[in-house]
């Protein structure tokens, strides 16, 4: 498949695409869903509409894959995932230009993520040694109590389209370090991704059925999956999460949701405003808005709001526009329709009172005329209800509010039924605890651009998701514990 792939990228020649099961190659797609290159519009491949009976078949592969590999040492199935990470750091320049071409983001962001991915993997591997159980004492004589930490089983991995190499390396990494066989379903809009991973572990050795990626629907493929697994870990969004969180109900399955996000970016009198504008420009228009950390609505102080934002809004006006491979600051949305969910939502706030400080929106002439492309939108906003406010955009378009003190900047990012990120930007050491517990996020960024490191913990409050990953916490979500009473009498 990677050859496929990388015929795929050489010349441009139409994929009939095939999944992965059980350590077999399926046959190649005569039906199913059209992958669209965003920045052309030109279909790039062709992959299997999945069923019940394919989620039938791969669970049956992992079920049967799982209980040698959760019997091997965890250093060598750490080892067996540094091997996986060794085969991606050797093809890291196809899987970038992958993901530019099914997911259309600038060619040195697509890069970024491929090594973030690397590094997700290698992390995992080095947990291997980390996997600790507890001995407690217990009221009674001649005993003592042992907590165990197992694997699940199989592990059903639902990722997004804007990160799909990375998000997939994320979930499989742990999963397998822990002891789980893994099944992948990608995203429909960018399934290339997963199936080149699926690939590359092919080539390092992974046990066949250890490691499934499957493509379709998720209303038909991903609900026998979720109903299917013994674990599921979802990034989407919050909809999804909902569909999700009800298939699983029936079976109380254990679920981790990473869902979205409406990240309030605050901005005091007293904050560094050349670092901080730099840092609200990455943070709203990188991945072209596209990103569940994004800066979404920004809380200014009064006496720096006019200035902020006439800085804020020349940079958004800078930035670059154009194909992926030569590395604009922005490459095409995803899809046409989210295009139009994102312009919808732009006109509904401009209809409700808000100012327009830039107006971009949908590019669709000259060499825009092929491609999902939106430029910068900068609205300023007199109140916290306006629909910008209020919705995640995911897209090149953000609202600011200018606020009189902390307090109130506080309260209306906590107006929101999202909790993933937040940002803060201010030099006093009080106004920072204070963020640090009262803000109802489970990620704040204070004085910095958004990017999480491997070795945190990167989780959502209220409807922004359950569970996390990343750090030892994240980790230990992929093990569940077992207690035994062990008397000796």
């Amino acid at each position: 498949m990677l050859q496929e792939l990388s015929q795929l990228i050489a010349d441009e020649r139409p994929l009939q695409a095939r999944m992965f099961i059980g350590g077999r190659w399926t046959e190649a797609a005569q039906d199913g869903h059209e992958v669209e290159n965003p920045a052309t519009e030109a279909s790039i491949a062709l992959t299997p509409a999945g069923t019940e009976a394919t989620a039938a078949e791969a669970l049956d592969a992992a079920r049967r894959a799982q209980p040698a590999w959760a019997a091997l040492p965890a250093i060598e199935r750490g080892r067996a995932v540094m091997a996986l990470a060794d085969a991606l750091r050797d093809e890291a320049e196809l899987l970038a230009r992958i993901v530019v071409t099914e997911q259309g983001k600038p060619l040195d962001q697509a890069r970024g993520e491929v090594a973030a991915a690397e590094t997700f993997l290698r992390y995992a591997a080095e947990q291997a040694r980390r996997i600790e159980g507890e001995i407690l004492p217990s009221d009674l004589p001649d005993e003592e109590i042992q907590i165990r930490r197992l694997p699940h089983g199989v592990v059903v991995g639902l990722t997004a389209w804007n990160y799909p190499l990375a998000l997939a390396a994320r979930k499989l990494g742990p999963a397998l370090v822990a002891g789980n066989a893994f099944i992948l379903k990608a995203h429909e809009f960018t399934p290339l991704s997963g199936l080149a991973l699926a690939s590359l572990a092919e080539r390092a050795g992974l046990p066949a059925g250890l490691f499934n990626v499957v493509t379709g629907d998720g209303r038909t493929l991903g609900r026998a999956l979720v109903q299917g697994a013994d674990m599921v870990t979802m990034t989407g969004s919050t909809r999804a999460g909902r569909e999700i969180y009800a298939a699983g109900a029936e079976q109380i399955k254990i679920l981790r949701l990473e869902l979205g996000g409406k990240a309030p970016f605050i901005v005091m009198d007293d904050a560094d405003l050349d670092r901080a504008v730099d840092a609200a420009v990455f943070a709203r228009f990188t991945n072209c808005g596209q990103i569940c950390t994004c800066n979404e609505r920004m809380y200014l102080h009064r006496a720096i709001a006019d200035e902020f934002l006439d800085r804020f809004t020349a940079g958004a006006a800078a930035l670059t526009i154009g194909q992926p491979l030569t590395s604009p600051d922005l490459g095409p949305k995803v899809s046409r329709g989210e295009v139009d969910k994102v312009e919808a939502l732009t006109a509904a706030s401009i209809a409700a009172g808000a100012e327009v400080m830039l107006r971009g929106g949908p590019l669709r002439e000259g060499a825009f005329e092929k491609g999902h492309w939106m430029a910068p939108t900068v609205l300023r906003v007199a109140d916290n209800q306006v629909p910008v406010m209020r919705e995640e955009v995911f897209g090149p378009v953000v609202a600011a509010l200018a606020v009189d003190s902390f307090e109130e900047a506080l309260a209306h990012a906590n107006d929101s039924a999202f909790g993933l990120s937040a940002y803060v930007w201010t030099r006093d050491q009080r106004r920072l605890m204070a963020a640090a517990a009262r803000l109802n996020f489970g990620e704040i960024y204070c004085n910095r651009s958004n990017g999480e490191l491997v070795q945190g913990f990167h989780s959502g409050w209220g409807q922004s998701g359950l569970g996390g990953e990343d750090g030892k916490h994240g980790f230990d979500g992929y093990l569940r514990k077992k207690t035994m009473y062990l008397n000796w009498t």
